[in-house]
């Protein structure tokens, strides 16, 4: 069965973030994943898991203004200040896994591929006990991004050649670029480390949307995925209204 992880930061927005955690658990949680944590303290964040007894997976790193700063010509020593504070929040939160944003070309700033392959890589050496993350983003939703195709991060990780680097597959991004779902997992499932999800289109819950994610756990099931599934979505019409795709699986 897929192991579902609530993201607190699109999900349960009708609640102040330090209630969104037990909200989650209520629901049926067991792990959420929290994207950008940095208005608080991982300390006060700290307090919020313990209260739960509810494990963090995920978190991005520092997106600024341009959707990360890893691949911007001007911007490595900000990206490794930054970097070094995401992976604090890491460690005193147990968080496993790390989205690392590359960022995105304007008119404003130029984007490197040579210099994201050389950030990544001393990202993965510094954080070699967490998994690192690259996620390709729709070129619609987010224009000038670095990468935008499975396989176009596929051939990212196998340059920066570290094994704690994987592809973050979500389903919406990939339905927008892609479509043939089934077959990117397939060819890329090696590389993959985390799914998310949500509606295509909206970015709604599942059962809003054009994508037969039912089939998609099934198929990740028969295929021995056991990693998490995020549910990186924002509820139509609330939160809990909204979980009737998750019923099956446990939750709501």
């Amino acid at each position: 069965m897929p192991k579902f992880a609530a993201n607190v930061t699109t999900m349960f927005q009708e609640l102040p973030m330090h209630e969104r955690m037990q909200a989650a658990v209520k629901c049926g949680f067991k792990a959420v994943e929290f994207l950008f944590p940095y208005d608080w303290s991982p300390d006060e964040i700290s307090r919020w898991q313990g209260r739960n007894d509810l494990e963090i997976i995920l978190i991005n790193t520092s997106p600024g203004e341009t959707a990360g700063m890893a691949a911007l010509a001007d911007r490595q020593a900000d990206f490794r200040q930054s970097f070094h504070n995401t992976l604090t929040y890491a460690e005193t939160l147990g968080v496993p896994m790390i989205h690392l944003m590359a960022g995105r070309a304007t008119d404003q700033t130029q984007i490197s591929e040579t210099l994201f392959i050389e950030n990544v890589q001393w990202a993965a050496e510094l954080a070699a006990d967490k998994t690192i993350l690259l996620e390709p983003l729709n070129n619609i939703d987010m224009p000038g991004y670095l990468h935008t195709s499975s396989e176009h991060t596929s051939r990212l990780i196998d340059a920066i050649g570290h094994p704690n680097v994987k592809m973050q597959f979500d389903f919406y991004h990939m339905q927008v670029m892609e479509g043939h779902l089934v077959r990117s997992l397939e060819t890329y499932r090696d590389q993959i480390g985390h799914i998310q999800f949500s509606s295509m289109p909206g970015r709604h819950e599942p059962q809003h949307g054009e994508v037969n994610v039912d089939y998609l756990f099934n198929w990740l099931d028969s295929a021995g995925y056991d990693g998490w599934v995020g549910c990186e979505y924002t509820p139509r019409d609330g939160t809990v209204e909204g979980l009737s795709w998750a019923k099956r699986w446990g939750i709501g």
